[in-house]
């Protein structure tokens, strides 16, 4: 049987913004599952027909249609029959910039006007069709922040299409892998606050998110917080997260960091004392709903809780300003003295906190490197010593934590 492939989706997107293509995928049109096999290619697919091809191993899958027929993503039936045009199966696709196809000659086919969406830099909805996937809402979302650096912006009818679906209650029907998915792919990106910002303009954040949602109406001191509100404070930080680091754990730890600000009775602001301990069961609550991995929770509470006591360990002067048993407790609370790289991603996450607002974005934050300075003096404690000085059980602990502390003790005084 003869069939014909075409290039599809991201990979002709990116090639003509000028974007390096690493992933390709393609639509077989004219084929049948036997036919594929028949032909070499590799069946991965369940829900529908995917193949690998059997030399270069990149994802080929037949043309297909898809209808409606319950609630959420999954409730889809799927017809792959050789009589599916390339027409029809880039019809169902989400934007119009990822309904193009190229064929074995270079040549783009473009049914729905991607190319003056490209060219416009428009991000806009296929078809109605739209609606009926709401993970579709998270994946614009992220576009708009993946396709940020370009301009794109969200075309007014797909907006007003995101916002129903927000509010339909479709949303609540993604499972947590999904949704996590999405937000691990927007916070690879150059500037995740977009993705996020998006989220709130069609109403999802509040459906997905509403303890960052609810941060977007509290008040901060200003003379430290120029910027406004506890959410424009927040997105700030984790665009600077963005830019001082590649790590996941350290920019989900700069999103979730102030969440106990949310929680600030309302006659105390602009004031948030205890915020950072009223943080840590906001933060484990959403980790489990997204099913997080272990790791990054960890990580994020520690951030959440002991951010406040990183930021005083200098004073505005540049001089230590808190008690040798304070300064221990945070390095021991940050795992120094098991995994000392924990501490590091803890100040990474901290400075993004404080160059996140107005005025204090390319700031100096020499907090970093005073405690890892301070983390490895009380590192140098010679356990053997110890145990040859007779201790023994409990004691030998003991021992190691008073010999930690005189040894943050004479640092403080030589710094």
């Amino acid at each position: 049987m003869e069939f014909q492939a075409y290039l599809v989706g991201g990979a002709v997107r990116d090639a003509l913004l000028g974007v390096d293509v690493y992933d390709r995928d393609w639509v077989v049109v004219g084929s049948t599952p036997q036919a594929m096999l028949d032909a070499g290619y590799e069946q991965v697919g369940k829900d529908f027909p995917v193949f690998l091809h059997p030399k270069t191993k990149e994802e080929y899958a037949l043309a297909r249609t898809e209808r409606k027929a319950g609630v959420g993503y999954h409730g889809f039936e799927v017809s792959a029959s050789p009589e599916v045009s390339l027409e029809e199966d880039l019809l169902r696709r989400d934007l119009t910039i990822n309904a193009m196809a190229q064929n074995d000659s270079g040549d783009i086919v473009d049914p729905y006007g991607g190319l003056e969406d490209l060219k416009n830099r428009v991000l806009r909805h296929v078809s109605p069709a739209f609606s009926e996937d709401p993970l579709r809402v998270l994946r614009v979302a992220r576009f708009a922040a993946k396709l940020n650096r370009f301009g794109f912006k969200l075309h007014e009818d797909t907006r007003l299409l995101m916002s129903r679906m927000a509010a339909s209650g479709e949303l609540e029907s993604l499972t947590p892998e999904r949704v996590w998915q999405e937000v691990v792919k927007a916070l690879g990106c150059d500037k995740p606050s977009v993705f996020f910002t998006v989220l709130r303009e069609v109403g999802a954040l509040k459906v997905l998110f509403p303890e960052l949602d609810c941060l977007y109406e509290v008040a901060q001191p200003p003379q430290y917080h120029p910027e406004g509100d506890v959410g424009t404070h927040t997105m700030m930080v984790l665009d600077a997260a963005a830019e001082l680091s590649e790590s996941l754990d350290v920019r989900f730890a700069a999103l979730v960091h102030d969440l106990g600000k949310g929680v600030t009775p309302k006659e105390l602001w602009p004031k948030h004392h205890g915020h950072e301990a009223a943080g840590v069961p906001i933060v484990a609550k959403l980790c489990q709903r997204y099913r997080v991995p272990k790791k990054i929770q960890q990580l994020s509470e520690k951030v959440t809780e002991w951010h406040g006591l990183v930021h005083k360990g200098l004073d505005s002067d540049g001089r230590p300003a808190l008690k040798p048993k304070t300064y221990l407790k945070v390095v021991q609370a940050c795992s120094f003295f098991k995994n000392p790289e924990i501490l590091q991603l803890v100040l990474l996450a901290c400075e993004a906190d404080a160059r996140g607002r107005t005025g204090f974005e390319n700031a100096v934050y020499p907090q970093a490197e005073f405690w890892m300075a301070l983390a490895n003096a009380a590192n140098k404690v010679n356990n053997r010593e110890i145990i040859e000085q007779g201790f023994q059980g409990a004691e030998i602990a003991e021992a190691i934590e008073r010999k930690r502390l005189q040894l943050i003790s004479d640092f403080l005084k030589s710094y």
